[in-house]
């Protein structure tokens, strides 16, 4: 029988070998043409063309020579129980608490200094600007870090990454300890902040990697608390550990935990990301087999290593100052980000040089933050299970806009906390309404951060690793300069105003997933880089129906790294 030919007058491969038992497709290397604008990139792995392992047989290609190579796509079953998604509840819930307390532990070590600043400036005999500027530079090196880290994790996979990240972080951790200059302090607690960042970038694509979307929610909260509870409860241990035992001591204390977390994920977290467990799923087929056409989408991409490379350390980029979505919530981000480490400044200010309280007890009015986070934490099941009716709603396949819903309602925490924190900051007046400002502040942030994530990891999945790294970019630097700047900024603008300018702030930016929520969609699918799910936004029906017909059909012609498109 002639092989059916495709609307180009090409032969289009066989998806499946007609016997039921057939365990690879057969596919060749895709000619590049333009016609091949739409990739594999446009669907996760659980969406693409399924095909166990290990091979007993294989279709031949129709209408191919003899010289053409053939190639046997290596890729998951379903229930295949090498894809992460279809690990137990039990152990995905384990690996995302590991990765969740890292970070945690990686925002403990950059706010703990923060308690005492003043120790280093009489150590070194530095100005207050000097002794400032090893925790800028620690956030700083979270902005560098997630552009280099987050495109290599989507080469190499996560495993690697997180554990030679992390333990050049520890290593590192010493010097910061028994530094002799303030120069040592600086340059160390640069690459402590480089290294510290991939966990912060990396556990969205983890999670993305083990929990589908209508199950993320949850596993989300757990880490969107971690980057705000780590910098509340840091200020309030070393407090009192500055006042007992030095400021040196807030760096032993960094390494320990540092240490203890690096166990953890290095020898206790396998490999989550897709791609590398089927490359590792090939290369034991082919010299298991002898075969050499065992192969994975992502060996299918021609281009060289250092190439593709190329394309990986951009991405970021791209996405930052190409997509509007990117934009703006980084810019959002960076805004709740800068607010966050301007209580580092703010709070020393009002409760130490104003109402003239210890380290100590200055780190015990973190406490109503570190509550606030905790509570907007607990109420993520019920949001959770409000976005599974959505989803049963829609289908089974509801808009990444859904996701904003606790943004636009908890958008509003965070002016309020900060009028508060502003207008009861009076030397003259109690502690208590500065202090529990920041329970609606601890309360929102969790809540936008999370849906954040959310929003983003949904819009952009094959990318998710990139697109939160772009927003860890921007937001990073913004909150490394306002520590530099906020005692300057309270001195000539006022305790009161001075607050008062960054509740506006915040107030503006609550525009943002309001204007998300209406036009979001048209964004996504004019963008280049947004995931595109099932085609489910095409134009006609004509369409929807002819690319149901050649779905399979496309994909393994097609079949290339799904995290290769630039």
């Amino acid at each position: 029988m002639a092989a059916p030919t495709s609307a180009t007058g090409q032969v289009p491969p066989y998806p499946y070998d007609s016997d039921d038992n057939a365990h690879y497709a057969s596919i060749i290397p895709p000619e590049p043409n333009a016609a091949s604008a739409r990739s594999s990139a446009d669907r996760s792995p659980e969406t693409r063309p399924q095909v166990p392992a290990p091979a007993e047989k294989h279709g031949k290609l129709a209408g191919t020579a003899d010289t053409r190579q053939e190639y046997k796509l290596v890729t998951f079953a379903p229930g295949d129980p090498d894809d992460p998604k279809n690990w137990s509840k039990a152990y995905k819930w384990y690996i995302t608490m590991v990765v969740a307390v890292t970070c945690f532990v990686v925002a403990f070590c950059s706010s703990v200094v923060t308690s005492d600043v003043g120790g280093v400036q009489e150590s070194f005999g530095v100005s207050h600007e000097a002794a400032l500027v090893p925790i800028s530079v620690f956030v700083v090196g979270f902005g560098v870090g997630p552009m280099i880290f987050a495109p290599l994790s989507e080469v190499f996979g996560r495993r690697i990454i997180y554990g030679s990240t992390l333990l050049l972080a520890v290593i590192f951790i010493i010097p910061c300890a028994v530094s002799k200059n303030i120069g040592t302090l600086i340059v160390c607690r640069t690459i402590d902040g480089i290294a510290f960042s991939a966990p912060m970038t990396l556990v969205g694509g983890t999670l993305a990697d083990l929990w589908r979307n209508e199950e993320r929610g949850v596993p989300m909260a757990a880490f969107s608390a971690a980057p705000f509870i780590g910098p509340a409860i840091g200020p309030l241990i070393g407090g009192f550990l500055s006042d007992a035992a030095g400021w040196r001591w807030l760096y032993w204390i960094q390494l320990i935990f540092s240490f203890v977390v690096w166990v953890l994920i290095t020898f206790t977290v396998p490999e989550t990301y897709a791609p590398t467990i089927l490359a590792a799923r090939a290369k034991r087929l082919r010299k298991e087999t002898g075969d050499n056409g065992h192969v994975t989408e992502a060996e299918l991409d021609p281009r060289p290593l250092k190439e593709r490379m190329g394309v990986f350390m951009i991405r970021p980029f791209q996405l930052l100052f190409r997509e509007l979505i990117v934009l703006l919530i980084s810019l959002y981000m960076s805004v709740l980000y800068g607010l966050l480490y301007m209580f580092f400044v703010a709070y020393p200010i009002i409760f130490e040089v104003r109402k003239g309280y210890s380290s100590g007890i200055t780190g015990l009015m973190f406490i109503p933050i570190a509550v606030g986070v905790v509570l907007s934490a607990a109420c993520s099941p019920w949001v959770n299970k409000h976005y599974l009716t959505l989803v049963a709603k829609h289908g089974g396949k509801p808009p990444a806009e859904i996701r904003l819903i606790p943004m636009m309602l908890s958008c509003w925490f965070i002016p309020i906390g900060m009028f508060i924190f502003a207008w009861s900051s009076y030397p003259h007046l109690t502690w208590v309404g500065p202090c529990l400002a920041g329970l609606p502040v601890g309360f929102g942030f969790i809540f936008l951060y999370n849906a954040a994530n959310n929003y983003l990891v949904d819009s952009y999945q094959h990318q998710a690793a990139s697109a939160l790294a772009a927003k860890t970019f921007i937001r990073s630097f913004w909150g490394a300069g306002v520590v530099l700047f906020t005692e300057q900024m309270y001195d000539r603008m006022g305790d009161q105003w001075a607050s008062t300018f960054l509740a506006f702030l915040a107030l503006a930016c609550c525009a943002i997933p309001f204007l998300f929520w209406r036009y979001g969609a048209r964004i996504r699918a004019r963008s280049k880089y947004a995931f595109g799910g099932d085609d489910d936004h095409m134009d006609s029906d004509v369409e929807k129906a002819n690319a149901r017909e050649h779905h399979d059909m496309e994909d393994l012609r097609q079949a290339r790294s799904y995290v290769s498109n630039p």
